[in-house]
């Protein structure tokens, strides 16, 4: 078997999806999305293409080393999400070729099924609490909100104590038998998030996730020291040496993105650096539905997966947008949990008809940019 195409498919500003043909009857998809930067990845794919081109695709880990290394300069989030693409469809097309799914490939299932949480968040503490009801009442056992409000370097105190209330009243509304999650999306400096965490006695967080933004992860030892709230981070450290840096600094939770993180192959060896520390995965992703596809694949072979995020509406199927590039509907909910997909490879069927239709005309949706009130940026 040798490949015969690689094609990257920019969707929107949020989904970018990459097919790797074959001269067999087996092809493989992946999700290289960078959210607002779809356009790089593509371009990044389309170079790196020639790398596996003519190439046998079972090579897994021989295409990964090269596609990593190969051109010098390595590393970051454009060539961390192409290669993840990438790699996730060279494991999709082994999965097919051997009639596997890629838990299986990885070492069989560690666990039956997989914990899953979604997005509560809403401007209106209204709002929110009522997608949070809605939310249980669907099944799931734990759920994640993050401010939607820009916030300063140090703010006033009824901002904190605003916050504070917005979740108690949260936390009221779904009882203490559901965890809940705050993401606060590097949007605090270190001053504001030591007093944040020290207002949030009787929320009782699952995590706290990016307390900090991600050039101040030096940062994470000392506001662990200062909190028993858990912390969680890593969304946006792209392979091992950049989770390296920070395993060891107290966090509770680390989040590497299946599709940012240079693919199935790097967030296994992820996780397992993090198991030496006893810290517990909780994946990333906030994208489209190749890329859930994978973090599933990989929750299910690793053994230290406390809880997968979830960006579709999987207790509604067919409903979200997404849901259209595929054929059926894989994502099988049940009180809280996925069940494990059956399909070989990624477990899931991709419509390629509607996937090129789709990118003829993508679609925009670039992640805002704010601003303080006297004009300077602020973090979204």
């Amino acid at each position: 078997m040798r490949i015969t195409s690689v094609e990257a498919f920019r969707i929107s500003a949020r989904l970018c999806l990459v097919r790797i043909g074959t001269d067999g009857p087996h092809t493989g998809w992946g999700e290289a999305t960078l959210e607002s930067r779809t356009g790089a990845v593509a371009a990044a794919v389309e170079e790196l293409a020639e790398l596996l081109l003519g190439h046998d695709p079972r090579r897994i880990e021989w295409h990964h080393q090269r596609l990593r290394k190969g051109g010098f300069y390595r590393g970051g989030p454009v060539l961390g999400s192409a290669v993840a693409g990438l790699d996730q469809a060279l494991w999709d097309l082994k999965g097919k070729a051997l009639g596997a799914p890629v838990h299986e490939l990885l070492g069989g299932p560690a666990r039956d099924r997989v914990r899953v949480y979604t997005s509560a968040s809403g401007v209106s503490t209204d709002g929110m609490v009522e997608r949070a009801r809605e939310l249980v009442a669907a099944g799931y056992t734990a759920v994640k909100t993050a401010p939607e409000l820009v916030l300063g370097y140090l703010d006033v105190p009824s901002v904190l104590d605003g916050l504070v209330e917005h979740w108690a009243a949260l936390r009221a509304a779904i009882g203490r038998d559901v965890d809940l999650a705050l993401d606060l999306h590097g949007r605090f400096s270190p001053a504001a998030s030591r007093r944040l965490l020290a207002r949030l006695d009787g929320i009782d967080p699952l995590f706290v996730e990016e307390p900090l933004p991600p050039e101040l992860q030096r940062d994470l030892g000392p506001l662990c020291a200062s909190t028993s709230v858990p912390i969680a981070t890593g969304e946006r450290l792209y392979d091992r040496w950049e989770v390296s840096d920070v395993i060891d600094s107290g966090i509770a939770v680390l989040q590497p993105d299946l599709a940012h993180a240079h693919g199935i192959s790097e967030v296994v060896r992820i996780a397992a650096l993090a198991d030496l520390h006893g810290v517990q995965l909780a994946p990333h992703c906030a994208t489209g539905p190749l890329a859930l596809a994978a973090c599933l694949q990989v929750d299910l072979a690793v053994p230290n997966v406390l809880v997968q995020e979830c960006p579709m509406e999987v207790h509604r199927p067919g409903e979200h947008p997404w849901s259209r590039l595929l054929v059926g509907w894989p994502f099988v909910f049940a009180d809280g949990y996925l069940l494990p997909p059956t399909g070989p490879g990624l477990g899931v069927e991709v419509d390629e008809d509607e996937v090129r239709r789709s990118a003829v005309s993508p679609a925009g949706g670039n992640s805002p940019v704010w601003a303080q009130p006297d004009g300077s940026y602020a973090e979204w």
